[in-house]
């Protein structure tokens, strides 16, 4: 019996890029982000680096001395991957593994987080979203596949089977492509069936929404008693949950948990995902979890907003979880002293300041459902011109019309009277429009 060998756990070397007249501590903390990335993927970051430069260099992304200085370093430290922080264009790659060797691998940002998303997509559509989202940024690069058999430039001189390889490949994966859409589009097909049944209830869609391990399972968790994966980790989640929940006026809503955002999300994981993200467009309230205690909080919410514009759901009603106040100074309102401080930031800013820049947020925490009750109230209260007190008489024999009364809304009071069933009942301003036939009294909430 042969053993099976693992493979060798990846020790990662990192890389960024200070651009002249840029904050230099916005490069040190997205590379210390992509360490929890890296880590995330299950590599063991050895050391960190950046080189400062006007724009990147064309051929390397960084400047050929600095190339040959990290292939040095991957000796020193063993390093066998190394990760750019940003995006590397087919010839910039190519060039780099020339330089660092066969033996290292030459990751950026965009690869690395399309590869957390493959470990962590478990249903069809999230496996069909993260497959469709490989396959468009791998077609671009294919010629650099090639580069062995046969060289780029047309004409004499270049014809061969590495052309024609390159040529088959190209179509196999354009082919995948289509199919992988028209399979989303199925998937698209199928949501928009789940929400239409959904909407006959006319219960309001709340989506959590918020940067990457921010807390919203966790939140999602202690609002609704579910078991959905919460982990300390960057995507933890991928797949799209949905619960109902009942507010404390008794309104009933649907509480959707969404995957998470982050800065310079891959263009193609947000277009592969749209089939996810649309419960965001639809949604009746977004309720942002933001984790207070981060020192890039503000950046957060930032790269949230530029998501959202994306996918067409910013303006919307929208209550702010300021989340994980159990990791706050007491009394200050502030994160324990960090090294940034210690460095020479600014502080980072206060809970009350946060609270008076968000008209419509909360401070809790999901982890130790602290103020769980105050957010719950405030998201009644958005939700609030979307209910009608009502006085209902319904002939006894239209029961689906009255368990549809049941179902969208909340009976205060039933009585029978010659022939009729009456109801109290606080319903959704829609379906009392739908049963103007029964109303007999119509008030505001």
């Amino acid at each position: 019996m042969y053993e099976t060998q693992e493979p060798p756990q990846e020790r990662a070397l990192l890389v960024g890029l200070e651009r002249t007249g840029h904050d230099k501590w916005a490069v040190r903390d997205s590379l210390e982000e992509l360490r929890e990335l890296a880590e995330s993927a299950g590599a063991e970051v050895v050391d960190l680096t950046s080189q400062k430069r006007n724009a990147p260099s064309a051929p390397t992304f960084i400047g050929s001395g600095k190339a040959e200085q990290l292939a040095n370093q991957c000796g020193e430290t063993q390093a066998n991957t190394v990760i750019f922080d940003d995006d590397l264009s087919p010839a910039q790659a190519r060039n780099l593994s020339e330089i660092l060797g066969k033996d290292v691998k030459v990751l950026d940002r965009t690869e690395l987080i399309l590869d957390i998303f493959a470990q962590r997509a478990r249903t069809r559509e999230g496996k069909i979203q993260v497959e469709l989202a490989q396959l468009q940024y791998m077609l671009p690069r294919l010629a650099g596949l090639w580069t062995h058999l046969s060289r780029q430039r047309g004409g004499i001189g270049t014809r061969g089977p590495g052309e024609q390889q390159l040529e088959v490949d190209r179509r196999r994966i354009m082919e995948k492509i289509s199919r992988l859409r028209r399979d989303l589009d199925e998937v698209r097909k199928n949501r928009r069936i789940e929400r239409s049944g959904r909407q006959r209830l006319h219960w309001p869609l709340v989506s959590i929404i918020g940067y990457t391990n921010s807390g919203k399972s966790t939140l999602m968790n202690a609002l609704t008693g579910t078991n959905v994966l919460a982990e300390d980790k960057l995507f933890a989640t991928l797949d799209p949950t949905t619960r109902k929940l009942r507010l404390p006026n008794n309104q009933n809503i649907l509480l959707s948990d969404t995957v998470g955002f982050l800065r310079k999300l891959p263009h193609q994981l947000v277009e592969s995902f749209k089939a996810t993200l649309e419960e965001v467009a639809e949604a009746d309230l977004l309720l942002h979890v933001v984790d207070v205690s981060h020192p890039q909080a503000r950046d957060q919410i930032k790269a949230v907003e530029v998501v959202l514009h994306e996918i067409d759901a910013w303006g919307k009603p929208t209550v702010v979880a300021l989340n994980k106040i159990d990791k706050l100074d007491a009394g200050t309102g502030v994160p324990p002293v960090s090294d940034a401080q210690e460095d020479g930031r600014d502080a980072h800013a206060t809970l009350d300041q946060f609270q008076r820049e968000f008209e419509h947020s909360i401070p809790i925490s999901a982890k130790h459902g602290e103020n769980l009750g105050a957010l719950l109230d405030e998201m009644a209260n958005q939700l609030h011109g979307r209910r009608v007190s009502v006085t209902l008489s319904i002939p006894v024999d239209k029961a689906k019309t009255i368990a549809l009364v049941y179902r969208s809304g909340y009976v205060t009071a039933r009585t029978q009277d010659k022939g009729k069933v009456v109801l109290q009942a606080q319903i959704p301003k829609v379906l009392a429009g739908e049963l103007t036939p029964y109303v007999v009294e119509e008030n505001e909430n």
